[in-house]
């Protein structure tokens, strides 16, 4: 279990420091910024998101799930503010930096055929 924790915790790290080399206007200072950004980020979806997403429920149904988007874009824009050395550069990037975060975490577990952390 603990292994695992680490293997998605580095995951994460890689993935994030891939998206700062995307044109995506995410910047970080190296690959240990990467790392405590996903630290940052596994701690505010463990902590915050779920009081966002209660918060939020009318208007998550109402857009039909699609202020889900909006949520992440709040979490990733905290951790902007947390960690020292991650940047972004407007709310555009805390919008698709996310997505993207999905997507290449998908790749890279798919090749290290870990199940994802959810």
């Amino acid at each position: 279990m603990l292994t695992q924790l680490l293997v998605t915790w580095v995951v994460n790290g890689l993935s994030l420091w891939l998206i700062s080399k995307l044109p995506l206007g995410v910047t970080l200072d190296g690959f240990g910024t990467a790392l405590w950004t996903a630290l940052a980020l596994g701690l505010l979806n463990a902590l915050v998101r779920p009081i966002l997403w209660l918060l939020s429920l009318p208007l998550t149904i109402l857009t039909l799930g699609l202020f889900t988007f909006v949520i992440n874009a709040i979490i990733f824009g905290l951790a902007a503010s947390l960690v020292e050395g991650f940047k972004l550069k407007n709310w555009l990037s805390a919008l698709i930096a996310p997505i993207v975060l999905g997507l290449i975490n998908s790749v890279l577990f798919q090749i290290l055929q870990t199940p994802a952390a959810g």
